[in-house]
């Protein structure tokens, strides 16, 4: 049976309806894993660090799609809840359009731009070749990927949040296999990789266009609209917080990358890159839920229901907690497996890879909390508060602690960067989630 926004949540009503937008962030952040895979394996170590260069900046401008649709999507459920259906997927079309034309502006000019920008990373001669023949491939499919990602919230607040999970299970599926055909099978290299990637993220954008262009049984429809630019400006402003996430972790981690090249070379890139997979699959549970329970949260705002809004604080903080101990755990089991299965090759780099890998996962005690918290204030159309909680957390304090640490740590103070920005952005959040309590009546 078809959960509904409108309902009362229990836990496993909750767990059932956020578990395909966890799945689905899942088999999102396969993409880039399965090509670092590959390519370590098949290619080489340094086209592995071409990759892990260049992923940051792709991933800095598909965020765009993520600012649109965690934050159009709170404004189309808070119009669903109060009856407003024709607003809605007015809203609704007029941001999947403006996310088309946004992509396809931002891939034209991210393709000549990137060879200046790899070379101000450091990247020089075959690294910065690899660098540059992987991001300009990627580009192609920027426009899709921004799209997905807008997608992924309107299934949830389409009440289809089932069929937006098989999109992405079969995108993530076509990645997976073209990537052992053309890298593992037929020696086409880092060209194949990028090019299994694109043929996944068209799969994932497109499709959604043209299911949501027809007559469907979901809540929204795309069709004629106009230019709102109070809508699109709150929309910006809702979803500040994940386009800060996602923009400030590309910066951050192309800061991490130069700190790394000063004091390890190319295999510290490669070993920081390969931690970096491993983090895009823990931490997709966490943005997985709060893109799924986003809506939810948005649509009981919209509505009044204190009640339902207390029940779902609670038992979101419940899960989070739950997730991060079980992941910190797991992590340090599959240090060394998973450290082995991407750099087994090279003794010094899986060396470094397991240590650093250990340190930095205890960082997973902490981050969910804040994620969450920054997606809950997102859904109450607190764009404001959201963005304060993702700006200090994936950029001001982890700047701090990644240009501080390492002269008093070496290494040991890249890996543990993070673990230590993350736990100053929780007495942030925390202090957040007391001082507006009354106001939105969640405790």
């Amino acid at each position: 049976m078809q959960i509904q926004l409108s309902e009362h949540f229990t836990y496993r009503k909750l767990l059932r309806f956020v578990l395909p937008s966890i799945i689905m962030m899942i088999f999102t952040s396969i993409y880039s894993v399965v090509d670092g895979l590959f390519v370590s394996n098949f290619v080489g170590k340094t086209a592995l660090a071409a990759i892990n260069l260049t992923l940051p900046i792709l991933m800095g401008l598909s965020a765009l799609g993520f600012m649109i649709g965690t934050g159009g999507s709170a404004i189309v459920a808070r119009m669903l809840g109060e009856k407003k259906e024709d607003k809605a997927n007015a809203y609704f079309s007029m941001l999947v359009y403006a996310t088309m034309l946004g992509g396809i502006f931002l891939s034209v000019l991210g393709a000549i731009l990137i060879p200046s920008i790899c070379s101000l990373l450091g990247a020089k001669g075959a690294l910065l070749s690899d660098c540059v023949l992987y991001a300009r491939l990627s580009f192609i499919s920027l426009p899709a990927f921004m799209l997905q990602n807008v997608f992924q919230s309107f299934f949830v607040t389409a009440e289809k949040p089932h069929l937006g999970l098989y999109v992405i299970i079969a995108a993530g599926m076509t990645n997976m296999v073209l990537d052992f055909l053309f890298v593992g099978g037929w020696g086409f290299g880092l060209a194949g990789a990028a090019i299994a990637t694109v043929c996944g993220e068209l799969i994932g954008g497109l499709f959604p266009v043209i299911y949501f262009s027809r007559k469907n049984s979901s809540l929204l429809h795309l069709g004629k609209t106009h230019w709102n630019g109070r809508v699109f400006f709150q929309t910006c402003i809702n979803g500040s917080s994940e386009l800060m996430t996602n923009l400030s972790s590309s910066i951050v981690n192309s800061l991490y990358n130069i700190q790394l090249m000063k004091f390890a070379g190319e295999n510290g890139v490669a070993a920081y890159g390969t931690m970096m997979y491993i983090n895009f699959v823990f931490l997709a549970i966490f943005f997985g839920y709060s893109i799924g329970s986003a809506p939810i949260i948005s649509y009981h705002y919209g509505s009044g229901n204190h009640d339902e809004l207390k029940n779902l604080f609670k038992k979101s903080l419940t899960l989070v907690g739950t997730w991060g101990i079980m992941l910190a755990l797991l992590s340090q089991l599959l240090a060394s497996p998973l450290s082995k299965l991407f750099v087994g090759y090279d003794a010094e780099l899986f060396a470094m890879t397991e240590h650093g890998f250990r340190i930095y996962c205890l960082a997973y005690l902490i981050n969910g909390f804040n994620i969450f918290g920054s997606s809950f204030f997102t859904a109450l159309n607190n764009g404001v508060i959201s963005a304060a909680i993702s700006f200090l957390r994936t950029l001001v304090f982890q700047i701090i602690m990644i240009l501080l640490l390492p002269t008093l740590l070496g290494i040991n103070g890249i890996w543990s960067a993070v673990g230590i920005a993350e736990l100053m952005t929780l007495c942030v959040t925390i202090t957040f989630f007391i001082k507006q309590r009354k106001k939105y009546h969640y405790v």
